[in-house]
């Protein structure tokens, strides 16, 4: 059986490995996902919800004005994405909660951000919608995902080794963004693959 972890289980995967993981992400982050949060992120406005705000990685790419409210399940990781928002001088609303039950009304954000989080939720479909509910009707959902390549030798191996990532970091990295983001019922705007189709960047509307 795949291995399958509860949002409990993720919280506290993820508050143990919060004051190691911009270590750990450091290179990919250098040479790759720097430029595309940059150039995604760079598109937010307005009352701004990210969800899985993890270690506050996005927060520099946000244009001024922008209105963040941070949630995660992992309260290690809140930790230190607001030690991050101090240092650049930001007004962030942290709340600790669980992207599949988002408490805030229907139409509320004008954008909507995650990054390299679908791989974790244990119920990735139902986050989505949660962010389609609270996006206003004309606002923007903006991903920053990675999933299966569309490579079928990278595939394959992806597969073969998904169980070991998952117990690793919890992390499902043979997931299919597209696929989900289209069966959560969103419009895309924009959707970019970069390295083999295994990084997604897209733009959506609820």
């Amino acid at each position: 059986m795949p291995v399958r972890y509860t949002a409990a289980e993720i919280a506290r995967k993820y508050d143990s490995i919060a004051v190691r993981y911009d270590r750990a992400e450091r290179v990919a982050d250098r040479f790759l996902f720097a430029r595309l949060r940059r150039d995604l992120f760079s598109r937010a406005r307005g009352d701004l919800l990210e969800v899985a705000a993890g270690t506050g990685r996005n927060f520099e790419y946000y244009p001024p004005g922008c209105r963040i409210t941070a949630i995660d399940i992992s309260q290690g990781m809140l930790d230190i994405a607001r030690r991050r928002a101090d240092e650049l001088g930001l007004a962030v609303d942290f709340q600790r909660m669980d992207g599949a039950a988002l408490d805030f009304p229907n139409d509320h954000f004008d954008t909507i951000t995650s990054s390299l989080s679908t791989c974790t939720f244990p119920d990735p479909l139902a986050v989505l919608r949660e962010m389609r509910r609270v996006c206003k009707p004309d606002g923007r959902i903006l991903l920053l995902e990675h999933g299966r390549s569309r490579v079928r030798f990278i595939g394959r191996l992806q597969d073969r080794f998904a169980d070991r990532q998952v117990r690793a970091i919890g992390c499902h990295w043979n997931r299919e963004p597209h696929k989900m983001i289209e069966q959560a019922g969103l419009r895309f705007v924009s959707d970019q693959t970069h390295l083999f189709g295994v990084v997604h960047v897209v733009e959506a509307m609820p």
